[in-house]
């Protein structure tokens, strides 16, 4: 396979065919069908072509198979045009929707192309099979390519990455998301592997630049790169597992982070893991494996290590669930030897990998230790312990204390430790645990031995790239713990691409310079997110879930009602829809809801351990199982979740506290650190997908690719560009392509495009929402494109069908006109034949056909000799011509000559012009040079001078300033001696105060005894005080006696207490209340108490911190400093060692001059001189004085090569130096950023908290006021009662006396009564159903009545039984005074009562059925009302998608309309084009009447000139004739042939003139001929054209005419269509209206009908009641009263009792008071008695007490101002909450008019049948009702329409405030970045000046050495001139001597010269001297 794929093309696989995609014939089927995307089981989505519309559906055929199917409307999806097919990036789709991106993706799967861009991510879908397009060459085509340059890649999201980092010197980072399975690792190593060769690969090409001494700095690089791409292997054999899904997926999430440094090399790398999937490590679904890293083992160990690591078979392990399962395509035993390999290269000892492994063995025993139940008890026991000694082999433990740790591990009991015997399961759980948490470690220990492989400290990286592969968001049906931080941190990088994509679309619309109101969609995702993690008010799961952790006897189902309790009303929190469902909680993700399952959640949070094991494995003989172990002080017991007593769980959490940490803290903050880096990045998103389960390639599941796209965010990134403008063109582009829809918008000549693109953008009329013209490209909105790319293709089509029109039209013109020319000339032949069969016989014919040929003979001689001489004359003419020409080739030739020597002669004046230009040229430049030194020179000495001046006045102000100095130190000097006296003084005071001192303590100690009595006095107080407290006790329990005395009354009151149940119950209530309130608030002021003390704290932190900041700062800018002033030596020393380099230049080349002159002279002298002993002399002399000199030279340049070196040195360790000061503040002020943002994080926290709990109190403190308000107002009410109970206990007292009186005559009533009285029972049980039936009535009606008004009610109804009772006790009295009278009436009566009964009865039962019925009509109404409000609810929205497509038909009207003006537009433009062709006939015809008129002035012309010719040749006959005569006469003849001859040729040449012009003027007639021709052939064929153009006009405007017409006719009629259907609507509506209030009529009558029903029967109540208070008043009274008088006790024993309890309060209050006033009084003493000693306090205490004071009122501003802001926020939220309430219930009741409509046009039929019948009757009544009805549905619609306005107006007053909300919050941060700006561009100046400064000292440095060098050159220059004036005369005089032929003397005035150029000064005088000498010498040897 792979070597297949190597042979294969990559390009297949990279690039897309452009031919398939730019296909005319699909883009031609593409509009003509008009083809869409319809929802599909099978395949998603399937292609087909709409057909038909009916209403909301449309009938549409599919593409595939041709069948027709209904569709929704709104399940389509707009298709795009072939353009778009197999686009590389998917953000430029015209049509953004879920089908094109699935059909796109499906399209690029199937050709090949598995990487695709979707804006800023990259798509790669799994092929399943190797593809060859990762070799080397690949990877060289990607390299340094920009994005946009080469197809969709890996690598190009790599080298986008690599360039950024490098350019841009930002960090990079690349995230892998996706499930498993869909190659998120593959595509992380291809990183790596793209990002090795690149760096490695610079290095590769530079090793030769690098010098042959480091050789191992390449090896270690080399070594580095494949150490990185070593790693992975060993990460993958330890952390990598086979599942159903994937081979090899890896159960962890890595950041790998790879370090460059400055130059792109890499220089180190670091991988950060998250999230092992440790319990694999224990057991394994079914088809799967554990970790690769046991199957290697077990497979590829040899026999020495299977016996040291105790290794068993596959099956001996219960670790490994399911045996031994194979990989196919991959060997264990080979993977463990490259594991080896690879822990060898990445410098693994032979020790730690044999720890290692011995580790992995012990994991796998871990699971053969077997425990069993014993028989008596639960405890587990071990009947085998071969598997612990194994392990405790392994791991370095004693097997005895392992097994005891295990079975019976010791537990803290307070401060006492208890053995506790273990079950079975918690022994299994126990060793589980401990196997998972030693993998878990040991994986820990691997990666951070990787790190330090990888870690290169020496050279510090200048910046990363990192590559993040963690799983991607999967939903499950039950989703756990470890699922939830996945989807967690899956939210968390969507948020981060959200984020990263508003930015950028930001910059792009900004760039651009377009206006678009920004949305940050990040924070569509932080409620979800806040949700999760939120630590407080109200916490987030995962803070709940630690929460949960701390408590003993929390389990998983209290964890899960906490949360629903906190978070139930949270829009992303759900609970489970039905008790069935299996899970306890869902969470709205962004990609969808997900149901989690909250089992074992605690469990996995805590990972709890046993500690006896875990301290058992710290002390491991084993060092590496020890250091593994390090951190057993951080674990959590297994105590703490067994379920321990309240009492150890405290112990223990107090000991813990602080060091245990929870895997969701742990996992939160690893998380926050890696979006804190990500954040500080440039992300670069790719998102892997799987296209099947199976692992096929060449298979993609529709479904499952498009539920992964919405989990990777892809569509949330598509929903995104959605809201802007996706569709970007270059100008250019967007006019070539669209142009031809508005041909006359762009006027001819040059434009510019931008202009360009709006004319043509005014042309399309585009609404100005759907495009925005930026400076180089313009902007569309989805699905604009796609409507232009249609319009194109009909503008195309039209064009095209036109041209072939005029083609075909052109081609049938043609051949008719073939066809006349074919007539006519059969026409012209037919005449000729006939003709000549005419003339065939006839005999004059005949002799005419043969003379014809004879005419012309007689003529031929003449001709022939005209002929002839012609010929002459020509010959003639050839040879003139041709002498002329060879005279013309010669001076041509002399004149070629002539000019190549001029040329040339040109070039070298040029050539010497141009070096004479380059030499001027130089000469300016080096005089603007000098001169512009001169005037530096001349400034700096002004410069100095000045400079000289102040420093001589500051010399003068500093003596000044000595003088005053010595002056204040005479005066400090005086007050020095004055001080010392008063010091004596003030040491004699204080000895008398220190005696003072000693007094007041022995009065202190006195006042201390006086405080022991009065504390024993309090304690006596106290004492009697108890005794007091107990006598009360006594007296409460004699009072409870008493109570139980008065049961018997409060049993007589029990009405009463009915209606007084419901206060009390209330009352109870707010006590409950108040006092949770009071509870509450007394919670969250000790909340705010310890937050207070939280604050101070983190302020006290943050000073600390900032005068760390500070000193840090100060520390930098003297790093800063120092680093300026080394540089400013470092450019000291650049300039001296440049000085240095120059004077060395000079010397080198004044030795050179010197040399050659040394020679010249040499020679001279070999040459002149005679070989003497002086010459030799002086000649060794010389040499000598020239060794000498060489000697100097030579030890100067080495000295000045030895300073260079050590100033070469002295710059390298100052450079170094300095790096190294940089790099340190480089790292200081790092650190100090990040402790920075830090504590930035957490005061936002704790103000965002303190505001929560001031929010909390002030909301609190308010409910408390109200409840205050009503327990006041209930206890008036209660002193109320009280009063009247009072009241009500006098009458009973009174009315018992009465009624034991009445009594006795009572009893013998009530003897007559019970015949009676049996008769009244059947009469109360009917009269008790009554009620009963009333009762309910009543109830149904007080349910309705508001709540509001239930208090008042139940005042009332007191207020009620109070004069009820009254008049009770009235007619009581009443009733026993005639009660005897009443007695024998009722025995007339009782016969007339049952009569009245049965009539009663029978009307009840009428009523009855009347009320049944009532019912009955009132639900029918009631239906019928529903349904007519349903119909009309319909209506309204028909009347509403009726105005739409009323506005819809107005626009096409308009469209219409502009296009009718259009049409008028280019009406008026043909006609203005048939003027101009009108015009342009009619100049043609003037022109041709004008070619007419010279045509014949020129033929006229023509016969003139023919007759003069005819004239000349008959002169000329008569002339020849004459000749002829002279000559055969021969007279005169020598006279007269000069004259003849002369005739002659005046004649001839008079005769050629007259021919040239004949000629010419018939050429003229001939060419004035032609173009007569020609113009009448134009003209007719201008007129066929014109009259074929103009009628071919005609029609085609007749045509659109019609056309337009026709539309317009169609749209009136549609108009006038849907304004009868509104009308009829608009009638429909109003006849429902009336049928409405007709129906409303009814139900009022029916209303007043059981209104009339229910006074009839409240009346016979009332008649039943006096009959039955006639019996019953009496012992109702009787018993009310007794009631009253219990339920009065009742009250006033609780009232009684509250009393007491207040007294209790009040004197424990008291005893307090009193307690505190005493201590007052003694601290009162105290104070006095220590009051001169304590009064510095008492000042410090006044102070604190009006600080606290001021911070106070602070506090209670801020609270007013927090209230206020609050005040407003509700009021805004309350107004958005009726905004919203008042959208939902238009909405809810546009529902119901919809369904309303429905049914109201059924019932309408059946209306309108009544109706017809009703109308005579009911018209002369309604007529006026109509028009109320109609005025009142105007005036509703008037209201509906203003109530639409003030909600638009109040929407766009939210809107306002809202956008004036956001332009403050951006005024405060552009004050803020200004104000940072401000403090920027400070320190920039302060720098900036402190810089000038050292430039002004540099500067005057730099003069005064200018000065010195100055004067110095200066007197060089003078010492030179005096040299080489002695040196001139010195050389004439020696020409003169040599010229003469005397003795010659040198002089050394050369050498001293030479001396006076190397080294330095050297005086005339010498040069003299040593001239005069070397003068003697000759002088005397001559001699």
């Amino acid at each position: 396979m792979p070597e297949m794929a190597q042979r294969e093309d990559p390009e297949r696989y990279l690039f897309v065919d452009r031919a398939m995609v730019y296909n005319p014939a699909s883009q031609a089927d593409w509009t003509a069908k008009k083809l869409v995307w319809v929802p599909s089981e099978r395949h998603g989505f399937e292609a087909a072509s709409i057909r038909e519309e009916r209403g909301e559906e449309v009938l549409v055929e599919l593409a595939e198979n041709g069948k027709k199917a209904l569709v929704n409307k709104d399940d389509i999806q707009k298709m795009n045009p072939p353009k778009f097919s197999k686009v590389e990036d998917m953000a430029e789709l015209t049509c953004l929707n879920e089908a094109s991106v699935l059909h796109n993706l499906k399209d690029r799967y199937y050709s090949g192309l598995i990487y695709t861009y979707s804006g800023l991510f990259c798509v790669v879908i799994n092929p399943y099979k190797n593809l060859p397009i990762y070799s080397e060459n690949i990877i060289e085509m990607y390299r340094g390519k920009k994005r946009h340059e080469i197809p969709p890649h890996i690598y190009a999201i790599s080298e986008s990455a690599y360039r950024c980092m490098l350019q841009d010197r930002e960090d990079q980072s690349i995230l892998c998301t996706g499930e498993s399975g869909a190659g998120k690792t593959e595509n992380t190593k291809k990183v790596i592997q793209y990002l090795a060769h690149v760096a490695s690969s610079h290095k590769g090409k530079k090793d030769h630049n690098i010098p042959p001494e480091s050789p191992k700095a390449v090896k270690l690089q080399g070594e580095l790169e494949r150490q990185l791409l070593q790693a992975n292997p060993i990460l993958e054999s330890f952390g990598n597992a086979k599942t159903v899904k994937n081979d090899n997926s890896s159960r962890f999430g890595k950041f790998i982070r790879i370090n460059f440094d400055v130059t792109g090399y890499i220089v180190g790398a670091n991988i950060e893991t998250y999230l092992l999937e440790k319990s694999r490590a224990i057991r394994q679904a079914k088809d799967e494996r554990t970790f690769h890293v046991f199957y290697q083992l077990l497979a590829g160990a040899g026999e020495h290590l299977r016996t040291d690591l105790l290794l068993e078979g596959f099956n001996n392990y219960r670790f490994l669930s399911n045996g031994n399962i194979s990989i196919p395509g991959q060997q264990d035993k080979d993977n463990f030897q490259e594991t080896m390999e690879a822990m060898h290269i990445m410098s693994f000892s032979h020790d730690e990998i044999l720890s290692m492994l011995k580790v992995v063995s012990a994991v796998l025993q871990f699971g053969n230790i077997v425990f069993k139940k014993e028989r008596n008890t639960d405890q587990a026991s071990m009947p085998e312990n071969t598997a612990a000694q194994k392990l405790c082999h392994l791991l370095g433990m004693n097997v005895m204390e392992f097994t005891r740790a295990i079975l019976s591990p010791r537990i803290k009991v307070g401060r006492d430790y208890v053995q506790k015997a273990q079950t079975k399961e918690q022994a299994d759980f126990a060793v589980e645990a401990l196997a998972k948490a030693t993998y878990e470690r040991l994986f820990r220990w691997l990666v951070h031995r990787i790190n330090k492989a990888l870690d290169r400290t020496k050279r510090q990286g200048a910046s990363f790239i990192g590559i993040l592969d963690i799983a991607g968001f999967e939903i499950f049906q039950l989703n756990s713990f470890e699922q939830l931080c996945i989807n967690y941190t899956n939210e968390k990088l969507q948020q981060l691409f959200n984020h990263t994509m508003f930015i950028l679309e930001q910059e792009e619309y900004q760039r651009e310079g377009i206006e678009w109101s920004f949305i940050d969609f990040g924070l569509d995702l932080q409620p979800c997110i806040d949700l999760i993690e939120r630590p407080a008010n109200p916490p987030g799961v995962l803070a709940l879930l630690d929460e949960e952790c701390w408590f003993p006897k929390a389990t998983d189902k209290t964890f899960v009602d906490k949360l629903v309790q906190e978070q139930g009303t949270h829009g992303k929190f759900q609970k489970p829809r039905q008790l069935k469902d299996k899970a306890d909680f869902c969470i709205i993700h962004y990609a969808g809801r997900v149901d989690y399952k909250a089992d074992e959640w605690l469990m996995k949070n805590m990972d709890p351990l046993n500690d006896n094991v875990a301290t058992l494995l710290h002390q491991s003989t084993d060092k590496f199982v020890a250091e593994l172990w390090k951190d057993v002080d951080r674990i959590v017991g297994l105590d703490q979740v067994a379920g321990m007593n309240e009492t150890a769980f405290g112990a223990t959490y107090k000991t813990k506290k602080g060091m245990f940490r929870t895997v969701g803290q742990l996992y939160k903050e690893s998380l926050t650190k890696l979006m804190a880096t990500l954040r500080n990045t440039n992300p670069n998103f790719v998102r892997c997908i799987i296209p099947n389960h199976e692992k096929r390639a060449g298979k993609l599941e529709p479904h499952l690719v498009l539920e992964q796209l919405r989990c990777n965010g892809v569509l949330e990134g598509i929903r995104i560009c959605r809201q802007g403008f996706p569709n970007r063109i270059v100008f250019q582009e967007f006019r070539q392509r669209y142009e031809i829809l508005t041909p006359n918008a762009i006027p001819k000549g040059f434009m510019d495009g931008k202009q360009a693109c709006e004319r043509m953008i005014r042309a399309l009329e585009l609404d100005a929402n759907l495009f925005r013209i930026g400076q180089s490209k313009i902007f569309f909105r989805t699905g604009v494109l796609a409507h232009l790319e249609e319009e194109r293709d009909l503008k195309i089509t039209d064009i095209i069908i036109y041209f072939q029109s005029v083609c075909r039209g052109y081609l049938a013109r043609k051949a008719f006109a073939k066809k006349q020319q074919q007539l006519s000339a059969l026409k012209v032949l037919q005449r000729n034949c006939a003709a000549y069969l005419k003339l065939r016989h006839w005999q004059w014919w005949r002799l005419f056909t043969k003379v014809k040929p004879l005419l012309q003979v007689t003529r031929q001689e003449e001709e022939m000799q005209a002929k002839d001489e012609e010929l002459i004359k020509v010959k003639e003419k050839q040879v003139k011509v041709e002498n002329d020409l060879v005279e013309m080739e010669q001076k041509h030739q002399q004149l070629l000559e002539e000019k190549n020597i001029l040329a040339e002669q040109l070039q070298a004046e040029t050539e010497l012009f141009a070096e004479a230009e380059e030499m001027r040229a130089r000469l300016v430049a080096k005089k603007q040079e000098l001169e512009e030194i001169l005037h530096d020179l001349e400034s700096r000495v002004e410069e100095e001078e000045e400079r000289n001046q102040s420093l001589q006045n500051e010399k003068k102000k500093m003596q000044s300033h000595i003088q005053d100095l010595e002056e204040q130190l005479d005066e400090e000097e005086a007050a020095r001696q004055k001080l010392q006296l008063e010091k004596v003084t003030a040491e004699a005071k204080i000895k008398k105060m220190e005696e003072d001192i000693l007094l007041l303590e022995d009065q202190n100690s006195k006042f201390l005894k006086e405080k022991k009595l009065l504390e024993d006095r309090v304690s006596e107080m106290t004492s009697q005080l108890t005794e007091e407290e107990e006598k009360a006790k006594n007296l409460g329990k004699v009072k409870n006696k008493q109570e139980i005395m008065m049961v018997d009354l409060e049993e007589r009151l029990k009405k009463e207490e009915k209606t007084r149940q419901e206060l009390e119950k209330a009352k109870r209530k707010l006590d409950a209340e108040t006092t949770d309130l009071q509870d509450q608030i007394a919670e969250l002021q000790a909340q705010i108490e310890e937050l207070k003390i939280q604050l101070a704290k983190k302020e006290e932190e943050l000073q600390a911190v900032l005068a760390r900041g500070d000193e840090e700062i100060v520390q930098k800018n003297n790093a800063l400093k120092q680093v300026r002033e080394l540089q400013a030596q470092l450019a000291e020393l650049q300039e001296d060692l440049e000085s240095e380099k120059a004077a060395r230049n000079k010397a080198e080349k004044l030795k050179r001059d010197l040399s050659e002159e040394l020679e010249a002279l040499k020679t001279e002298l070999e040459d002149t001189l005679d070989t003497t002993a002086a010459q030799q002399e002086l000649r060794t002399k010389r040499e000598q004085e020239v060794a000498e000199l060489k000697k100097a030279i030579d030890e100067e340049v080495r000295n000045h090569e030895s300073q260079v070196q050590e100033m070469r040195q002295r710059h390298g360790t100052s450079l170094e130096e300095i790096s190294e000061q940089l790099e340190q503040a480089k790292r200081v002020k790092s650190n100090l950023e990040k402790n920075k943002q830090t504590l930035e994080s957490d005061n936002k926290e704790l103000a965002n908290e303190v505001k929560t709990l001031q929010q909390a109190k002030s909301e609190s403190e308010h409910k408390r006021k109200k409840l205050e308000a009503q327990l006041q107002e209930f206890m008036a009410r209660f002193s109320e009662g009280e009063k009247v109970k009072g009241e009500l206990s006098d009458r009973s007292h009174k009315l018992q006396a009465e009624l034991e009186n009445v009594s006795a005559l009572l009893e013998d009533a009530e003897k007559k009564g019970i015949k009676l009285a049996k008769d009244a029972s059947s009469l109360e049980s009917q009269l008790q159903d009554t009620q009963e039936l009333l009762q309910e009535e009543t109830r149904q009606k007080l349910n309705l009545s508001s709540r509001i008004r239930q208090l008042d009610e139940e005042k009332n109804s007191l207020l009620e039984q109070q004069e009820e009772e009254e008049e009770a006790r009235r007619n009581l009295e009443k009733q026993l005074a005639t009660l005897q009278a009443q007695l024998v009436e009722t025995k007339k009566k009782l016969e007339d009562d049952v009569g009245a009964l049965e009539g009663l009865e029978e009307v009840k039962r009428k009523l009855q059925k009347d009320m049944e019925g009532t019912s009955q009509k009132l639900e029918e109404k009631a239906i019928a009302y529903d349904k007519l409000e349903k119909t009309k609810n319909r209506l309204q929205q028909e009347l509403d998608d009726l105005m739409v497509d009323l506005d819809h038909q107005r626009q096409i009207v308009s469209n219409l309309e502009k296009k009718q003006k259009k049409f008028d537009q280019m009406l008026a433009e043909e006609k203005i084009i048939s003027a101009r062709y009108a015009e342009e006939r009619d100049r043609a015809e003037a022109e041709a009447r004008e070619k007419d008129t010279k045509a014949l002035a020129m033929a006229r012309a023509l016969d003139e000139a023919l007759e003069a010719k005819e004239e000349f040749e008959r002169l000329n006959k008569q002339l020849r004739a004459e000749m002829e005569d002279l000559m055969s006469s021969k007279d005169d003849v020598g006279k007269n042939v000069h004259e003849l001859e002369k005739s002659k040729r005046t004649l001839e040449q008079q005769v050629e003139e007259m021919r040239t012009q004949l000629e010419e003027l018939e050429d003229e007639l001939q060419a004035t001929e032609d173009a007569k021709l020609r113009l009448e052939v134009n003209m007719q064929a201008m007129k066929a054209q014109f009259d074929r153009d103009l009628q071919a006009r005609d029609e085609q405007n007749e045509e659109k005419k019609r056309a337009l017409v026709k539309q317009v006719r169609e749209m009136e009629a549609e108009l006038e269509d849907e304004r009868k259907q509104r009308a009829l609507a608009v009638a429909a509506k109003k006849k429902l209206e009336m049928d409405l209030k007709d129906v409303e009529a009814q139900i009022e009558a029916a209303n007043k009908a059981r209104d009339e029903a229910i006074k009839q029967l409240r009346k016979l109540q009332a008649q039943m009641k006096d009959y039955q208070r006639e019996l019953e008043e009496a012992r109702s009274s009787r018993d009310e009263i007794f009631a009253q008088s219990k339920e009065n006790e009742k009250k006033l024993k609780g009232l009684e009792a509250e009393i007491l309890q207040l007294q209790e309060d009040l004197a424990s209050s008291e005893r307090a008071r009193r307690h505190a006033e005493q201590e007052r009084d003694e601290l009162a003493d105290e104070i006095s008695n220590s009051a001169s000693g304590k009064a510095a306090l008492l000042d410090e205490k006044r102070r604190l007490e009006a600080r606290i004071a001021q911070l106070e009122e602070e506090l209670e501003e801020e609270q007013s101002n927090m209230e206020l802001l609050n005040d407003r926020f509700r009021k805004t939220t309350l107004q958005v909450d009726t905004l919203n309430t008042e959208l939902v219930g238009e909405r809810s009741a546009a529902q119901k008019s919809e369904n309303a409509r429905q049914q109201l046009e059924r019932q309408n039929k059946d209306l309108k049948t009544k109706l017809q019948e009703l109308e005579g009757s009911v018209k002369s009544k309604f007529k006026a009702s109509i028009a109320a009805l109609e005025a009142k549905i105007i005036q509703l619609e008037e209201q509906l329409e203003q109530e639409a306005k003030e909600r638009a107006a109040a929407n766009k007053i939210v809107r306002r405030t809202e956008k004036k909300l956001k332009e403050v919050f951006m005024q405060v941060e552009d004050e803020r970045r200004h104000a940072d700006q401000y403090k920027e561009q400070l320190e920039k100046a302060n720098s900036r000046m402190k810089q000038l400064k050292r430039q002004l000292e540099e500067a005057e440095e730099e003069a005064t050495r200018a000065n010195a060098s100055r004067r110095k050159l200066q007197r060089e220059l003078d010492d030179a001139t005096e040299a080489s004036e002695g040196l001139s005369r010195e050389v004439n005089t020696l020409k003169n001597r040599l010229r003469r032929g005397g003795p010659v003397s040198f002089s050394s005035s050369r050498s001293g010269r030479r001396q006076l150029q190397t080294e330095g000064e050297l005086s005339d005088d010498d040069g003299d001297s040593k001239a005069s000498d070397l003068n003697e010498n000759p002088a005397a040897q001559a001699e």
